[in-house]
């Protein structure tokens, strides 16, 4: 009965969405002029240059924009001229900011448990003629400490306004930045600072005692700078006799009074040497020069349109190339960025204590960056928040979505359903975000849609690694597909190279497909001391530095790359079919019941199996509903009922997914640890390392084989 009411109120509901549509086209027609918004996303964003029977090199079809304009015009090819034409031209403007903790307060949570929260105040902002001169002053004082021009120097912190001015303090005086991301493990920050042979380390408050036991690995370490915290005194006791540990505002201020004069670098002299994350084994230091840097930004500000009044929330690492070359937009085109972190991002975030705002509520920002870890964990957020609901909701919920995806892909913006219904969702970051820049890993199509639909923004996929500054190519705002990254920047060409292998060819149907390999400015000099390594994935032609990704792409017939493998990550199974394991998971991801998952093909074998590390919530909802709800978590994940339930689910959302029948899971395991960078399994940037799951989980998989 329920059924035939919520059916009858939708079917009311569609007729008068049906009337509307009638009453209103012609206005929305005038108005939004949805035919130039479809031949904007129609249009050729690429167009081949270079054409032989084993290879495809494509070149952008746009000019370079103002910005680009603008600093070939006044010859800004260093970070440190950056910030200083900046702060000429921005002077007074917000340029930095940082969010003030006023105290640290016990809280009691319904289940009689006490955490510590945060009360929270308003964002504290440095001008960009005050950011300007404290990283002036900051490098000054570097240069006092002992440090010397073009010697290398870590930074191994949390993203936050410190970081930044460090970074410009150390381009001001031709010091290399070496950047290592806060969440490796030790062994993986000693090697970055032993290899790099590093005497002065910069770090934070929370990371300092870190160093009690990493400067035994670390005997070149003298110095270390640590950033201050907002509430604690920080402890500088017990660490290796003879090494200096000073507050970063003591540096600040020791550089005021110095003479030195600053030492302007070259485009090609090294501005950082940036980590990976290490994926397939120890974290790799590839070699950006400010040429490289410069090169992404110009290519970054001819495709992603930025306005004066801009805002950007800063909390993914800048240890991260992608963060990085991002806020050095901001900075070059005067956008101001407030810093944050996952703990006080929202409203309900951990650290937030009841009755105070999150960050984006306080900041308000109009562009965010972000991963599609975050992405996925926002789309499963919402999806759990509507199936919660009553049928009616869920039903007029799943039409209103539909409703609005139907217009936009006509070229359509729908403005009521937006401010009535939508426009609360997108309260969750403030409210005013118009467009989310998504990198570091392929986004799946289905969460593109939603977060672009949900949260009422142009969500821009990009495609880069660290060995191309991050650049490579990067989606026009008005693209409505979904899925693909975009055409070429204007800095640099892709090319497609067969690989016979993986039956990847230019003279594939309906469009080429093949390795993908970048050439342009914006490609990196090679791996820091690795000149085998480097000699293997770089080469020079025609005067163009390229880089062989890895990746496989095809081009679709308007420019558009997308990245549809990684041939690291292709089995072949004992039929003959290929499976990529890296799409397989990227699909499997978007499943509510899944949080994490490693899937495993063997050769000699006829499908594939599957670790899987389960939602703990949607891990408890199928608990009740076989009768399991007081078994602890480990329990549940050892239960045969659960695993099979489990599968079952699996199997579904990969029809949903349209995966073939080969590349579903026929068995998985659920492990009872959530995947962490502690414990080897993922990188710092969370990417798999299937090696050490592999070994990890061997017993498991063999188990699952043998079934």
């Amino acid at each position: 009965m329920d059924s035939f009411w919520v059916q009858s109120a939708i079917g009311a509901i569609k007729a008068i969405a049906f009337v509307y549509d009638i009453i209103t086209l012609p206005v929305y027609l005038v108005l939004q002029k949805p035919w130039k918004r479809r031949q904007d996303s129609r249009r050729v964003k690429a167009k081949i240059i270079k054409n032989d029977e084993h290879e495809l090199t494509y070149r952008t079809t746009d000019p370079p924009r103002d910005v680009h304009v603008k600093m070939l015009q006044e010859n800004i090819d260093t970070l440190e001229k950056v910030f200083n034409y900046v702060a000429k031209t921005h002077s007074s403007k917000r340029c930095l900011g940082t969010r003030q903790i006023l105290s640290e307060e016990d809280e009691v949570q319904p289940n009689g448990r006490v955490f510590k929260k945060y009360n929270m105040g308003d964002y504290k902002w440095r001008t960009f003629t005050e950011a300007e001169r404290q990283a002036a002053n900051f490098g000054r004082g570097l240069r006092e400490l002992g440090q010397k021009p073009r010697e290398n120097i870590v930074i191994f912190a949390e993203t936050r306004a410190e970081w930044m001015v460090a970074a410009h303090g150390c381009f001001k005086q031709a010091m290399p930045i070496v950047t290592v991301y806060a969440t490796l493990g030790d062994e993986g920050v000693a090697h970055c600072i032993s290899e790099t042979e590093v005497t002065t380390v910069i770090t934070s408050h929370d990371l300092l005692p870190k160093f009690k036991t990493l400067l035994a690995l670390c005997p070149n370490v003298n110095t270390i700078i640590y950033m201050e915290d907002q509430l604690h005194k920080t402890e500088t006791t017990g660490f290796k006799e003879g090494v200096k540990v000073l507050p970063f505002n003591q540096v600040v201020k020791i550089g005021q009074d110095s003479k030195f004069e600053s030492v302007p670098p070259k485009g090609d002299d090294i501005a950082i040497i940036m980590y990976t994350s290490g994926s397939t084994g120890t974290p790799k230091g590839v070699l950006l020069s400010h040429k490289n840097c410069i090169a992404t930004m110009k290519g970054f500000v001819d495709m992603v349109p930025i306005y004066p009044d801009d805002v950007l929330i800063g909390f993914l690492p800048l240890a991260h190339v992608f963060e990085l070359v991002a806020e050095s937009v901001c900075l070059m085109t005067g956008v101001s960025i407030g810093y944050s972190t996952p703990l006080t991002l929202i409203d309900t975030s951990s650290k937030i204590r009841r009755g105070c705002k999150g960050d984006a509520s306080v900041l308000m920002p109009t562009c965010m960056t972000s991963v599609p870890l975050i992405l996925d964990r926002i789309s499963k957020g919402i999806n759990d928040k509507v199936n919660s609901g009553s049928a009616f909701r869920k039903a007029l919920f799943k039409f209103l979505y539909q409703y609005k995806v139907k217009w936009i892909q006509r070229g359509y913006k729908t403005p009521l359903i937006d401010k009535l219904v939508f426009k609360k969702v997108a309260k969750l970051m403030g409210g005013k975000v118009r467009i989310i820049m998504s990198g570091g890993a392929p986004l799946s199509a289905d969460t593109h849609e939603q977060i672009k639909t949900c949260l009422c923004v142009d969500l821009i996929q990009g495609y880069g690694l660290t060995e191309t500054t991050s650049g490579a190519t990067v989606m026009h705002e008005r693209d409505m597909t979904y899925g693909r990254t975009g055409g070429p920047l204007t800095v640099c060409d892709i090319r497609l190279v067969n690989w016979e292998e993986g039956n990847y060819r230019i003279t594939n149907k309906p469009y080429p497909q093949g390795e993908v390999l970048i050439g342009g400015d914006c490609v990196s000099q090679g791996y820091y001391k690795l000149p085998g390594k480097t000699n293997e994935d770089f080469f020079e032609e025609d005067g163009k530095r390229w880089f062989k990704t890895g990746d496989i792409g095809e081009v679709q017939t308007d420019g558009v790359l997308k990245i549809i493998d990684r041939k690291k990550d292709l089995v072949k199974l004992q039929a003959g079919e290929y499976v990529s394991l890296g799409k397989v998971e990227s699909e499997l991801k978007t499943c509510g019941i899944v949080e994490n998952i490693c899937v495993y093909g063997d050769p000699t074998k006829q499908f594939t199996v599957a670790l899987v590390v389960p939602n703990q919530k949607h891990l408890e909802d199928l608990a009740e509903r076989h009768g399991l709800q007081n078994n602890t978590y480990e329990e549940l994940c050892s239960s045969p009922v659960i695993e099979k339930a489990i599968l079952k689910e699996i199997a579904d959302h990969s029809r949903k997914c349209k995966l073939q029948k080969f590349e579903v899971p026929a068995a998985i395991t659920l492990c009872k640890e959530v995947w962490s960078p502690d414990m080897g399994l993922v990188t710092a940037a969370f990417k798999l390392k299937r090696k050490e799951i592999q070994d990890r989980y061997q017993h498991d998989i063999n188990r699952m084989y043998a079934s």
